[in-house]
């Protein structure tokens, strides 16, 4: 991969395994459309050493099937399995624009990183990654001392988001523990 502050590799994708006897993988994909794991041209281990064109044949069960060049059979399909695909930050595009001026939109990977406060501008650490378990995307902020913070990833709580500027502010929710009771409180 190349050098400069846009070289870091974005992740795209991840091979799970083979998908038949001819060499073909299955990709679990990280892209927001799980075929587009192919449509920003080469990808590569995170080294950059070893690239690989992607050519989709088809998904199965939430997974992308495709063929990746060089991989001939069910033998080398497999050494690839937990292989972690790149591409380069500049094959995604123009970064999208912050929230606070309409956009809705972010690269994750642009995110990771980011200066964390909340409303009164205390700090509160930086973006360690973004996930979705299933009931919408949740922030993790490494707090530098401890365990990580989860937040949902909703206009309401996360109103700022600066990519420019390197933060985003968190207006934290209002939590509710289980007592040991059984009851919350």
């Amino acid at each position: 991969m190349t050098s400069g502050a846009d070289a870091k590799p974005i992740l795209v994708g991840a091979v799970v395994g083979p998908h038949g006897v001819r060499g073909e993988v299955k990709i679990k994909s990280f892209t927001e459309r799980a075929k587009d794991v192919a449509a920003y041209g080469p990808v590569s281990d995170e080294s950059g050493k070893r690239r690989f064109a992607v050519r989709v044949r088809g998904e199965v069960r939430g997974l992308v099937v495709a063929r990746l060049e060089g991989i001939e059979n069910r033998n080398a399909a497999e050494a690839l399995k937990g292989l972690r695909l790149y591409v380069e930050r500049s094959a995604l595009g123009a970064k999208p624009k912050n929230r606070s001026k309409g956009a809705e939109t972010w690269f994750h990977a642009d995110l990771v990183g980011l200066a964390v406060e909340d409303t009164k501008g205390a700090k509160l650490g930086t973006v360690k990654g973004l996930a979705n378990y299933g009931a919408g995307d949740i922030v993790e902020v490494d707090t530098g001392n401890g365990p990580s913070l989860l937040f949902p990833f909703t206009k309401k709580v996360v109103p700022v988001v600066d990519v420019e500027g390197g933060r985003i502010v968190i207006d934290p929710p209002v939590e509710v523990e289980a007592k040991d009771d059984g009851t919350d409180g």
